[in-house]
């Protein structure tokens, strides 16, 4: 029996990388993947809005995904999760959407994040102020990386 795949948030980030230079390889690895079904796509109403605004390719690209995708939407227990992490300054308000990407992907039950947020998200201060509220609020941690730490590369085994 095939081990099921990991439950897997994409942030807007993850997408539009896959049409940027310097993320494009990792970023369209990653995607690979979630086709192969090594990854179980979890992405969100907010990346949906988000995504809207993107270039033409990008938006072409994630729809593309979407019949495949869980689409995670915004709950009353998201946007709480989310106040707990501005009330923890972990990001600044201008920056919720950031911490509403973490709720969500917290709340809908996934292991791992994957983003090229550096600033707000995927930032060893971060991670553990995320995982820390997390925890006093009575959810799982969470794993955050960029997908270049998540891709399986052809040496491995996967």
């Amino acid at each position: 029996m095939a081990k099921p795949a990991l439950r897997v948030y994409a942030d807007t980030s993850v997408f539009g990388g896959a049409f940027d230079e310097e993320f494009r390889e990792a970023s369209r690895t990653f995607f690979g993947q979630v086709r192969e079904k090594r990854f179980g796509l979890v992405t969100s109403a907010v990346v949906q809005e988000e995504i809207a605004s993107a270039p033409a390719e990008v938006r072409k690209f994630f729809e593309s995904l979407l019949p495949t995708t869980d689409v995670a939407e915004v709950t009353e227990e998201a946007l709480g999760l989310q106040a707990a992490y501005l009330e923890a300054d972990i990001v600044a308000p201008k920056w919720a959407a950031d911490a509403l990407h973490v709720a969500l992907a917290t709340t809908g039950q996934c292991s791992l994040i994957v983003s090229w947020n550096f600033a707000h998200i995927v930032h060893f201060d971060k991670i553990a102020l995320y995982n820390a509220v997390n925890v006093l609020q009575g959810f799982t941690r969470i794993d955050i990386f960029s997908p270049l730490e998540v891709i399986a590369y052809e040496d491995q085994d996967v």
